[in-house]
């Protein structure tokens, strides 16, 4: 009973319905999103980006769940299908996917409101007094209980969820000033010359890209917006700034409630952020802890054997220091060291792998030297290749990330994965 109260199980979250914003490219990732959805690209060592919100609305007791998509989202979809198909349908709960279907014109989605738009019919469907609105590319765990709750008792018509950021970061996130009440008086969408929190000039209180709206409320703001030819038809540079003027508007700041300190949030858009985000969970005490059996991250379980080390010469032994070794995995007589390894990596014998992310299915041959490399799905990295020591060398062949981490895929190396 005393965890249903902590996690704000209620009427107030049966009464709503999650929608995933699943749809964007992230370029900012380059190869990485080339054959993929940034929501899709693996992360942690066994997930996707997505099981983050997903494990956060399902611990929330949120379970009416609709994940919209569009950019290249075969992969995304087929692993909603495999691990996310569970719910009990007879009781009203769901996991649904809403690709682009041009349901309300010719185009494709043009924005975050827009997509909300295309599908309005279907939400009026489920009836709920609330919605909502999450990415699905962010790396967090919240219980959405807690914002839903502040929203109501607040009267608001729309919440948004914020954490500070420092400042040279600002640029990249929707940037808001608020009033004693936590009421939103200013928005700016990824303004040049963010504008710092009055109590510490070096942060600036961003919003997270998550949104609860009063559901009919959403709808008017959504039906009107979409009459404007001069609107992007975006949540944070349209719908939110209009309606701070003329609705109820609050922030909602995800923070510790005993120290009052900012929780784990990440954006891993970029090449640099998103090693980081891995790389950190390889630490004796990551910011994010993955084993809290309270909050358990969920996700699609391939069947796998467990990971296997051998060989125990000396020069030739294979064993992993402070890392994440999944399932599948075979190091054989090889050194890997501060490292995040997926599934079904296999690392052959006198190579050396050190901060590195390899994703699933990647084979290192003999007497390689990998360090902060990212390696890409299903990459073969060839007997004695050397990567990450001489950027020079590196850069002729690979992508090198502003903090210097080296990103390798398939097509880099002339492996042709996506070819047929």
């Amino acid at each position: 009973m005393k965890l249903v109260m902590e996690r704000n199980i209620s009427k107030l979250t049966a009464n709503t319905v999650a929608l995933v914003l699943a749809g964007g490219k992230g370029t900012r990732l380059h190869e990485l999103t080339r054959w993929r959805a940034k929501p899709a690209v693996p992360f942690g060592g066994k997930f996707r980006i997505i099981d983050f919100p997903m494990s956060n609305c399902i611990n929330s007791g949120i379970r009416r769940i609709s994940v919209l998509t569009q950019y290249k989202s075969h992969s995304l979809q087929r692993h909603l299908q495999r691990g996310w198909s569970s719910l009990a349908g007879q009781f009203g709960e769901f996991v649904e996917v809403l690709p682009a279907q041009q349901r309300t014109g010719e185009g494709w989605y043009e924005g975050t409101a827009d997509a909300i738009y295309q599908n309005l019919d279907i939400i009026r469907h489920y009836n709920p007094e609330y919605v909502l609105i999450l990415a699905g590319d962010h790396i967090y765990k919240m219980d959405y209980g807690k914002m839903i709750a502040a929203h109501a008792a607040s009267g608001a018509d729309i919440t948004v969820g914020c954490i500070p950021v420092d400042i040279a970061q600002a640029r990249a996130f929707g940037v808001m000033s608020v009033d004693e009440q936590h009421r939103i008086v200013e928005f700016a969408e990824k303004p040049e010359h963010p504008k710092p929190m009055p109590d510490n000039p070096d942060k600036a209180l961003a919003s997270m890209g998550i949104y609860v709206f009063t559901a009919d409320f959403l709808r008017e703001q959504l039906v009107a917006d979409a009459r404007m030819d001069s609107s992007s038809h975006d949540f944070g540079k349209d719908i939110i700034p209009r309606a701070i003027h003329s609705a109820n508007v609050f922030a909602f700041r995800f923070m510790n409630a005993n120290t009052g300190s900012p929780q784990y949030w990440r954006d891993v858009g970029t090449i640099d952020a998103y090693w980081e985000a891995n790389i950190d969970l390889a630490n004796v005490e990551p910011e994010l802890d993955m084993y809290d059996h309270n909050w358990p991250i969920w996700t699609y379980q391939e069947q796998l054997p467990p990971a296997k080390f051998v060989f125990d010469d000396d020069g030739r032994r294979g064993h992993a220091v402070d890392s994440l070794v999944s399932g599948g995995c075979l190091i054989t007589g090889a050194t890997v060291r501060h490292s995040v390894l997926f599934s079904n990596v296999r690392v052959h014998s006198y190579s050396e792998i050190n901060d590195c992310v390899i994703l699933p299915d990647v084979e290192i041959r003999r007497n390689c030297r990998l360090r902060r490399c990212i390696i890409d799905k299903g990459t073969m990295i060839p007997e004695g290749t050397v990567i990450g020591e001489d950027p020079h060398e590196d850069a002729k062949r690979f992508r090198i990330s502003e903090g210097g981490i080296v990103l390798v895929t398939p097509e880099m190396l002339g492996q042709q994965l996506h070819a047929w």
